[in-house]
């Protein structure tokens, strides 16, 4: 079983603990504390994968800033998560992710947008086209909006960070390979023939078996039909 951590980032008071609770423990919580920052363990399968998540769900007030680049250090993806009922808690995400992609050196990393509260209609200040236009510049982060309070779409949004996370694992396991090999053909030139040869010795071609001393296939003859007939002398 594989561990995975993922980190949820947001302004304060957009449901974070309320979308790692309810996603862990399957219940939803009506009031807690911003201040607080709390770490969950949840065990699931993705894509037939045995996982453990450690979730960090971090705290959204400022004076917290100063502890994001270590969890963002830390963790492998990301959720990042807005109210749609607070305009400014969408723009303030644009500085996390900005804060994620440098610290990781690299734009592709792990991560989805979650419009949280979106059971609150009489409360909407962000449509979802919103959320879409978001995800577009980001270069197609997934998008959701979600409500803690009825589950929805909360655990594919988790889900789709863990699948994420395994995808980039397996490319850079590829990318490894690929790296061994190029780097052991360029320290050992023989080894492309070496290998060439080896296939030709598991599946020999008419030159290569020549080459190699064994007997040329040949078609074997089909038998002339005589053309005279045999008499037999009285």
């Amino acid at each position: 079983m594989r561990d995975y951590k993922l980190v949820v980032l947001g302004a304060g008071g957009v449901g974070k603990s309320c979308l790692t609770v309810q996603f862990v423990q399957g219940i939803y919580i009506d009031s807690y504390d911003p201040t607080i920052e709390d770490s969950y363990t949840k065990e699931i399968e993705v894509d037939g994968r045995a996982c453990n998540l450690e979730i960090l769900d971090t705290a959204g007030v400022a004076q917290f800033t100063a502890m994001r680049e270590l969890y963002i250090k830390n963790g492998q993806g990301f959720l990042l998560v807005y109210s749609v009922t607070d305009k400014q808690s969408l723009q303030e995400l644009l500085a996390i992710r900005e804060q994620i992609l440098r610290i990781k050196d690299t734009t592709s990393v792990p991560m989805v947008l979650v419009g949280n509260k979106c059971d609150l209609t009489n409360e909407r200040e962000l449509t979802p086209e919103g959320g879409i236009e978001i995800s577009r510049r980001w270069n197609k982060v997934p998008f959701y909006e979600t409500s803690a309070l009825y589950r929805m779409n909360v655990e594919d949004a988790f889900v789709d960070v863990v699948r994420q996370i395994i995808r980039k694992e397996v490319q850079q396991q590829q990318q490894q390979q690929q790296q061994q090999i190029q780097s052991q053909q360029a320290t050992n030139p023989g080894l492309r023939r070496s290998e060439s040869i080896k296939r030709q010795l598991q599946y020999p071609t008419e030159t290569s078996r020549a080459l190699q001393g064994y007997p040329a296939k040949t078609s074997i003859p089909k038998k002339k039909k005589k053309w005279y007939q045999k008499c037999t002398i009285l």
